[in-house]
Formats: structure tokens, sequence, C-alpha cells
């Protein structure tokens, strides 16, 4: 680590659970973000700013002036912009001695895959069903840990699915792709603004943790909030041993 870099860091090294050697882990990650607005947004600008060494955000959306009320890596310039190439600048410029790379489209099937693959921590910070399970199915098969998160009205929630354990539940587990309710869209029901800060400062942390190795994730639990009442409600989660996702993978046995 450089002067620079000891200098930057220096009250995370000062940290006894993260000190010198964790900051090196942090340099040292890649940290994969599908989703670059409300979530994304804060996910990209902490883990930028605490030092992820790479980071790769992807999102095919551009920006609206919609978008502007919360998501925080946008400006009013970036307006008909990409979101992952706004929210990268906007990274490089809080942080440029990090690598920060945009996938401007939406990064499916065999391309998916090898994004994550590549990742240390995968977050999801998208806001659909189909990248969730899609996100979930890549995670599961290179047993990599995802952190997921969502937020509509005054409502969030943070889950960790730590893949690399055999016993660890992942988002399958919880949300089922054939029992799915119908989807909750900040266009048509609104978001308050504070809560994607909240719940994706959330995930950050829980990245943060599971790159340094440092604290107690969320893995095998759901965090839930309700920000109108600033409650926060905590849910056990356990694998489900008939998962049709789960019993693929590598060193777990089918029932």
């Amino acid at each position: 680590m450089t002067d620079d870099q000891l200098l930057r860091y220096s009250r995370h090294i000062l940290l006894n659970e993260i000190g010198v050697e964790g900051q090196e882990k942090l340099l040292g990650a890649h940290v994969l973000v599908i989703g670059a607005g409300g979530l994304g947004s804060p996910v990209a600008l902490y883990l930028a700013a605490a030092g992820v060494g790479q980071l790769t955000l992807c999102d095919n959306d551009t920006v609206d002036l919609t978008n502007l009320q919360r998501q925080i890596a946008h400006q009013t310039a970036a307006l008909g912009q990409n979101k992952a190439e706004s929210a990268a600048r906007t990274a490089r410029a809080l942080n440029p001695t990090i690598t920060v790379t945009a996938i401007p489209y939406r990064a499916e099937n065999a391309v998916l895959r090898e994004c994550v693959a590549q990742a240390d921590v995968v977050i999801d910070a998208s806001d659909n069903f189909a990248t969730r399970h899609a996100v979930n199915r890549a995670c599961v098969a290179s047993r990599k840990p995802l952190v997921s998160g969502a937020a509509v009205r005054f409502d969030g929630q943070v889950a960790v699915f730590d893949l690399r354990q055999d016993d660890a539940p992942c988002y399958h587990c919880l949300f089922p792709e054939a029992g799915e309710a119908d989807e909750m869209r900040c266009a048509e029901n609104g978001v308050f603004a504070p809560l994607v800060g909240i719940i994706g400062c959330a995930q950050a942390a829980e990245a943060i943790k599971l790159i340094v190795g440092c604290g107690e994730t969320l893995n095998g639990k759901l965090l839930l909030l309700n920000s109108l009442a600033m409650e926060w409600r905590t849910v056990r989660l356990k694998r489900d041993l008939a998962c049709v996702v789960c019993v693929k993978r590598e060193g777990v046995m089918p029932i």
C-alpha cells in the first residue's frame, strides 16, 4: 500500500476488524454490481470510496429525470446517458485510484455467468424478478456470495446468500420463481428517496464484510425495513432442500 493509500484509507485501517490486511483485501477485490439505479448508486459510491480495487457496474437503462430524486450517482447533465457509464464516471471521480468498468447492456446467459465468475462478491441492485433469478443462478453455479436488496414505497429488504457455504440458502429458496407475486415497481408505486440509500448502504456494508472477513454477515437472514416507522425486523432463512437451483450446487446432493 502506498503512502497516499495509507492516508486515504486511514479510518478503515484504524479499525482493528479491518486494519492494513483488511484494506489490502479490499484493494485486491472485484465486486460486480447489477443495476446502477437507486440501490446501485450508493453501493457503487461507497465501495469506490472504501477502496474496492475493481468495480464492474452493469445496467442497460438510461438516466431519466424521474431517477434524479434518488439515484445519487447521476447528475442532471447525465440525462439520456447510460446508467452504468454515468455511475462509473461518478465513482472514478470519487476515487481515481481504482478500476471501474461499465457494462452498458443487459448481461445475460454466458456473459452474465462470465461476469459473475470473475467477481469476488456480486451485488444484486436490480429491480425485477427475472434479473434477480438469473443472477442467483449464476452465483450458485460459481459459488459466489450474493448480496441482494430491494426497495419500493417505504419498505426495503437486504439479504446475503453466501453460496460458498453448503448450507446457505439461495435467492430461489426465499422467492421461488413459480410462486412469485406481482412485482411492485417504483414507477407505479413510488419510492421514498432515502430508502434506497439506506438499503444500498447496507448492501455495501455486507459486501465489505464479506471481502474483509469481519463481523457477522446477513447470510441466512432477511433484514426488513419499514422506513415510515424506522423499524427493522430480521427473518431467519434456511436452504430449501427441494430447491431446483440449489440442488445443482457443486457438493450438494439432491434429496
